[in-house]
């Protein structure tokens, strides 16, 4: 039977859902398969790097905002919501992604921040396409009727 440990590493690499694991200077420590392969990035390739690996340039100011004040207050300001934020993947594509965040507590200090992250990129295409398959269809029908 596995200790604790190498059963936790066995749940966290059979997670369908992305991991990751950052401490509190934002550098990954822990990133899953389902990460590698989310993101494009080997796990030798992510950690020790900085989470400014995944999070895309014109957002990397509120991401920090946000870490750090998660950080220094011990209390996420989502409480664990499901968000819709962008991703860029190893090969420059920007992702949709939904997350869901949690901060690691030791005594009461914030540790680090795991987050859990599943690809919504298709399904958010999707709804913007027919959102504006839905505006064309309302504006040539308004145009139409006048």
């Amino acid at each position: 039977m596995n200790d604790g440990s190498n059963l936790g590493d066995a749940i966290l690499e059979s997670a369908a859902d992305a991991v990751i694991f950052a401490d509190r200077s934002g550098t990954i420590r822990r990133w899953n398969r389902a990460a590698a392969a989310l993101f494009g990035f080997a796990p030798e390739e992510a950690l020790g790097r900085s989470l400014d690996l995944i999070v895309p340039p014109d957002l990397r100011a509120a991401h920090w905002r946000g870490f750090d004040a998660a950080m220094q207050s011990g209390a996420l300001k989502l409480s664990g919501r499901p968000t819709l934020t962008r991703a860029s993947h190893k090969s420059g594509r920007k992702l949709y992604v939904e997350m869901t965040f949690a901060l690691v507590l030791s005594s009461g200090v914030a540790e680090g921040a795991v987050a859990i992250a599943r690809d919504a990129t298709e399904r958010v295409m999707h709804e913007k396409a027919g959102a504006r398959a839905s505006a064309r269809a309302e504006g040539g029908a308004s145009s139409g009727s006048a």
